[in-house]
């Protein structure tokens, strides 16, 4: 495995996100670890069904080729005292969502000086537990920097940590997280980014449907199972409805109405 140089703050990270999920009790069984580049950029697009999907990915990404994923993440996180400074010095990149220009230039630099880029294209927690309609930003960075996407989807990470669930301490432990690493997809600046970004959404799902039918804890009547395979998680038109709502309330709070 090839020696990569040390940066402090992030391998303290790995070692203290490790830590914990030694604690927890979790397991991991994963597919296609050989798609993660060994060097060079790439944009990783994962699904989006919980809060710690980002620790998790680069769990297994580091225990595979010790390689860093540099995620991007809303503003507010940045702007969090203690946390900021944790994220800055990951590097780690903040993305304002009014204005994401200079978020976007960092990232596409970052990626074309050979580092990796996570992304979710879902744009928030999705608690269908499907994957929704995808925004076109993993494609039309993979498209400027000239480098692959590698689509990344994540089941069981949501029964850790996920929106509109509070999850008992106790139910964390000893939970399976299972991950599906696909083949690079490559694009250019001459595709279509709304057909390839669809593209994309399409192969997450099928990586996701691989991974519920072949996980082994049966979720029947359970609240992280989506509601076609038999769970109580909202539908995806229901789903919707509650973020759109959040949003409306969260704009009044915004304007004191």
């Amino acid at each position: 495995m090839r020696r990569r140089p040390t940066e402090a703050i992030y391998d303290t990270a790995i070692i203290v996100g490790r830590a914990l999920f030694g604690f927890w009790r979790l397991r991991r069984a994963e597919t296609g670890l050989a798609n993660i580049p060994d060097s060079g950029g790439a944009v990783i697009a994962m699904t989006h069904f919980g809060y710690l999907e980002f620790a998790l990915v680069e769990w297994a990404t580091w225990m595979h080729n010790t390689r860093r994923i540099r995620f991007m993440a809303k503003r507010a996180v940045f702007d969090k005292p203690v946390l900021g400074s944790v994220l800055r010095g990951m590097g780690h990149i903040s993305v304002d969502m009014t204005a994401g220009a200079s978020a976007y230039t960092e990232a596409v630099s970052a990626l074309r000086n050979g580092e990796l880029i996570g992304v979710f294209p879902e744009a928030g927690v999705n608690s269908s537990f499907t994957v929704r309609e995808l925004k076109t930003g993993a494609v039309r960075l993979a498209a400027e920097a000239g480098v692959p996407i590698i689509p990344v989807a994540i089941w069981g990470g949501h029964r850790l940590l996920t929106k509109n669930h509070k999850v008992a301490f106790r139910e964390r432990f000893g939970i399976l997280v299972t991950y599906a690493f696909g083949r690079a997809m490559t694009v250019t600046a001459d595709d279509d980014v709304r057909k390839r970004t669809n593209a994309l959404r399409d192969e997450l799902q099928r990586l996701v449907d691989g991974l519920q039918s072949e996980y082994p804890v049966d979720g029947t009547g359970q609240w992280w199972q989506p509601r076609h395979l038999g769970g109580t998680a909202p539908t995806p038109e229901e789903a919707a409805a509650a973020d759109e709502e959040r949003r409306q309330r969260r704009e009044r709070e915004a304007s004191g109405g």
